[in-house]
């Protein structure tokens, strides 16, 4: 667990940094963050999707995890409750600024392939390099967002302790092609997320949030059914 501790105090350093410098940037300046933070989004979902789709041996599985995912996101309301919560707590754009950091600090290649090369082989080194990837975008996202993208950090936290968790149990049922199927979906997701910040169009992303975990539940049928 050594790096994901690392990975969460590099969200949570750069947070603090990032929060500093927003209180000297002025309007003008956050904006052109913004729609740097947006476009970074889109390409790094683009890049998901033109990385990992071709390799897919479930073509239409993606399409079937986000319309599930979605319909149970929307069924409870996710994306309502979580302004709510942040909202109350906070004033601004912020709700929207941790959805999209939670994405990218959760939703990447090395931020799941990092848990499990950690728990199946001992290797850090993915997530030390996503631990310092992310520290730089939680700088930026910082200073445009504020010091409540370090809530992020503890998100990542969890997310990777439990792939860490899962991944000793199920050493030999995690293959690349349901990690192939995760980083698909959450390309998907992190492109909606991207399309929020640029403004271009309103995607209720954490209704769709639900779509990751359907993935594994088909691998964990299919692998029970060929016992």
């Amino acid at each position: 667990m050594f790096g994901t501790f690392f990975n969460t105090m590099m969200i949570v350093i750069g947070s603090i940094i990032g929060s500093i410098f927003k209180k000297g940037i002025k309007d003008e300046y956050h904006n052109i963050l913004m729609q740097a933070m947006g476009l970074v989004a889109l390409g790094l979902g683009i890049n998901a999707l033109v990385e990992h789709l071709p390799s897919s041996k479930y073509p239409v599985l993606f399409i079937v995890s986000l319309a599930v995912g979605g319909l149970l996101g929307q069924r409870l309301n996710l994306e309502s409750k979580f302004n709510a919560l942040v909202n109350k707590y906070s004033r601004g754009n912020l709700a929207e600024g941790l959805a999209t950091a939670i994405l990218l600090f959760c939703i990447g290649t090395l931020s799941i392939l990092g848990p499990v090369e950690a728990a199946l082989k001992g290797d850090y080194t993915y997530l030390l390099a996503n631990g310092v990837l992310d520290g730089i975008t939680s700088i930026v996202l910082a200073s445009t967002f504020g010091i409540g993208i370090a809530v992020a950090g503890i998100v990542l936290f969890i997310w990777q302790g439990a792939i860490y968790l899962i991944a000793i149990l199920m050493e030999n049922s995690i293959n690349n092609d349901l990690l192939n199927e995760v980083t698909i979906v959450g390309g998907i997701l992190i492109i909606a997320s991207g399309l929020n910040i640029l403004g271009i169009k309103k995607c209720n992303t954490l209704n769709l949030l639900p779509s990751i975990i359907i993935p594994p539940i088909v691998f964990l049928v299919i692998h029970f059914s060929h016992l």
